[in-house]
């Protein structure tokens, strides 16, 4: 065993305990988020002196790759930024900042480790780890909204999770073993004849694995969560859950169905799914957000639609659609934290979440409109904005697999995203505004703010280190 590959999770539960024991004893509670971000650095230094390594531990649960490393170097850096953003929202609960900081470390802790799992059972652990510390963040308003959102995320969570396990069983029962490295070779034998009707309950067996991780990444129809639990929970969790799980879910998918489900049989099937559940995801998501009056209810919907986005890159199954999905979640993260950050800034002052209320805003808050703007217009995919980008690589991967119908619908659906994201623009730009009361926003938020829109920004112009850096990210699974 070596516990030195374990270096970036061990680091941050080490900060997750110091932040709950520092607690007891400092006053002056906004130095533990100060605090939890500077320690964040330990972990992100073990990540980079890891990088390069090739290595598999405990009996190869643990795998630390360059594919596992990207994925911690991104989730550090969510983590980091919703602490930032969270500093002037935990008023609302000042008794409990110490178990906030806390477990929004432990929930990263687990999300890193579902990208370095290369077995089903310690897949398993490491998804309700950090599935348990959000289910605390979700409820920790303790009002009617944020207490519905946490119960209904949890029975909800619970039973993806029985399906989940129930898939896992299947595929275990058929093949022996836990090892992803391993089952694929035993698919391969029990599927000899070339039809993978010859084993149904290997197919009932991904059918179910499909199910338990589309909650995860909230796709379609397993999203039923996500409106009521992005409305209830504190802003800064929802921007959490949006990108940090929905980035975790897609690094374990890859994993797992690329390790072993990777034989081209298993993978023109499983492609297959993903890219109507794809479709299907962006139309519904799309098209519900609509009729949205509720920001982090539209943007909720927006998650879902993004979802089916970065599955065109899973159906397109090539070294391009890989790169692609991770690449795409990059620029997802910095844009939908982006946005939601400058939702922290503005209901802190106006405390209203409705898009009505946003009039003006440009007036208000030009820096927090411009933001907001710039991390919208990302989401569509307007250039020059990493959005554009993103969504022009996975959908050049999906077109090069003859996936061009599930193109068009992406674009199609692109289109219709544009009209809901535009009102808000035009809300903040066109609309009087109901006050002349500037909205300031605190120097964490503004920091905050700046790392995001220029990261959006510069992924857009200068988008080769990050794609460089998902393309050797991806070398580690077959062609």
């Amino acid at each position: 065993m070596n516990f030195w590959l374990l270096s970036p999770e061990l680091s941050v539960c080490g900060i997750a305990l110091a932040v709950v024991l520092l607690d007891l004893v400092v006053q002056q509670k906004k130095l533990l988020a100060g605090l939890s971000v500077a320690a964040l650095a330990i972990p992100l230094a073990f990540t980079i002196i890891l990088w390069g390594e090739q290595q598999a531990s405990f009996n190869g649960m643990l795998v630390v790759d360059d594919f596992s490393l990207f994925f911690k170097f991104l989730i550090i850096g969510i983590a980091a930024l919703v602490i930032i953003s969270s500093v002037d929202y935990v008023s609302k609960f000042a008794r409990f900042q110490g178990e906030y900081y806390a477990l929004v470390l432990f929930s990263a802790v687990g999300l890193m480790l579902m990208a370095s799992t290369g077995e089903l059972i310690s897949i398993y652990v490491s998804l309700e780890l950090s599935s348990i510390s959000l289910y605390a963040l979700v409820a920790f308003l303790k009002d009617k909204k944020s207490s519905e959102a946490g119960l209904k995320y949890m029975i909800l969570g619970a039973i993806s999770s029985a399906v989940l396990l129930f898939g896992m069983a299947f595929v275990f029962g058929l093949t022996g073993t836990t090892q992803l490295n391993q089952i694929v070779d035993k698919v391969a034998g029990l599927i000899s004849g070339g039809q993978l009707w010859d084993s149904p309950a290997l197919l009932l067996g991904i059918v179910l694995m499909v199910a338990g991780f589309g909650f995860k990444i909230a796709s379609v129809p397993f999203q039923m969560w996500v409106p009521d639990v992005y409305e209830g929970a504190p802003t800064p969790i929802t921007a959490y859950l949006s990108v940090a799980s929905k980035a975790a879910g897609f690094a374990v998918i890859l994993r797992v169905f690329y390790t072993a489900f990777g034989i081209p049989l298993l993978s023109e099937n499983w492609g297959m799914i993903f890219a109507v559940l794809g479709a299907i995801s962006m139309t519904v998501g799309n098209v519900v957000a609509i009729a949205q009056t509720n920001i982090k209810r539209m943007l909720a919907y927006s998650s879902i639609a993004n979802a089916g986005y970065i599955m065109v890159g899973l159906a397109a199954v090539s070294a391009l659609g890989r790169s692609g999905v991770l690449f795409f979640l990059a620029t997802y993260a910095l844009a939908n934290l982006g946005a939601f950050i400058s939702i922290i800034a503005i209901s802190n002052k106006t405390g209203s979440d409705e898009i009505a209320d946003y009039s003006g805003m440009s007036q208000r808050a030009p820096a927090l409109a411009l933001v907001l703007t710039i991390c919208l217009v990302s989401l569509i995919g307007i250039p020059p904005t990493g959005g554009f980008i993103a969504k022009f690589y996975i959908f050049n991967a999906a077109i090069q697999h003859n996936l061009l119908w599930l193109v068009i619908i992406a674009v199609i659906n692109s289109v219709i995203s544009a009209y809901y994201y535009l009102r808000v623009v035009r809300v903040m730009y066109i609309e009087k505004a109901a006050s002349e009361e500037a909205v300031a926003s605190s120097m964490p938020l503004q920091a905050a703010l700046t790392i995001t829109s220029l990261g959006v920004l510069l992924l857009g112009i200068y988008p080769w280190v990050v794609l460089r850096l998902a393309e050797l990210a991806v070398t580690m699974f077959s062609p």
